[in-house]
């Protein structure tokens, strides 16, 4: 009978210890979100999110929070002196490692692809894009294959196409011609504004995709659809941290546009 009631008193004690744990990890979370996406201290969120880290390493949601908070960081570092770029690249690189244990946590789940195929993305603009052709190919592949798994809710998939978008944008800054042999023929501007206005249809109040969907209408000299989508800018609310920037860019854009 004693041992009866000592295995039950067992039960509960490791039934409850395992819902104390699981609910700290998403106090964890929830926080980590909040110094992210609403105060916009990112040193905070990866510290709140590493404590999270060492309750459940292997957490998907925890891995790509913190590859979400390198690159946030790494953003916003000076890079002026090649100190500062070194240590900007090396948080980049950490975030990519993040991202590739959040893949290899969850290889159904499309934001950690998308994690991925952001981090690798900051690492080919810090490095040139046509010298890490490899690194290109992959940001496309990362993003087609969060867009294929289709889950998360819309402001994955609408980060999903807009990063697709920009990619196609910037291999296409290089003539066919040049880049054909390089391996990225196929980057196509109609196909570049088709992922653009899929990620404004899927989120229309986020200012950079509309601030950058317009740079890419100004390459091809569609200036008249450029200006629309500057002229929304003011009227989105602010939801990221470098919104205020986007605003003063969109700004001296339609400045420069005036008389076009």
């Amino acid at each position: 009978m004693k041992q009866k009631q000592l295995s039950v008193l067992l039960f509960f004690f490791f039934f409850f210890s395992s819902l104390a744990f699981s609910q700290s990890v998403d106090e964890l979370i929830k926080e980590g979100d909040d110094y992210s996406m609403k105060e916009f201290n990112n040193q905070k969120a990866l510290e709140t999110f590493q404590k999270a880290e060492k309750l459940d390493a292997e957490n998907p949601e925890i891995l790509w929070r913190i590859s979400r908070s390198y690159v946030d960081i790494a953003e916003h570092m000076p890079g002026s002196s090649d100190d500062q770029k070194d240590a900007q690249l090396a948080k980049y690189q950490v975030a990519l490692d993040y991202a590739e244990k959040a893949v290899k946590a969850a290889p159904n789940s499309s934001i950690a692809y998308l994690r991925r195929s952001i981090a690798k993305g900051r690492i080919a603009l810090f490095k040139g894009v046509f010298k890490v052709i490899g690194l290109v190919n992959d940001v496309r592949k990362d993003c087609e294959k969060a867009i294929k798994l289709g889950n998360g809710g819309n402001e994955i998939q609408a980060s999903s196409h807009y990063v697709l978008g920009r990619t196609h944008a910037k291999v296409c800054e290089k003539p066919y011609l040049v880049r054909l042999p390089l391996g990225l023929g196929w980057g196509d501007m109609d196909v570049s504004f088709a992922e653009y206005k899929k990620a404004i249809e899927l989120r229309p109040n986020f200012r950079m995709y509309h601030l950058d969907y317009a740079k890419a209408l100004i390459e091809e000299d569609e200036y008249q659809k450029a200006k629309e989508e500057l002229y929304k800018i003011p009227y989105i609310k602010v939801v990221d941290e470098d919104d205020d920037m986007y605003l003063v860019e969109s700004k001296k854009l339609l400045e420069t546009l005036k008389n076009k």
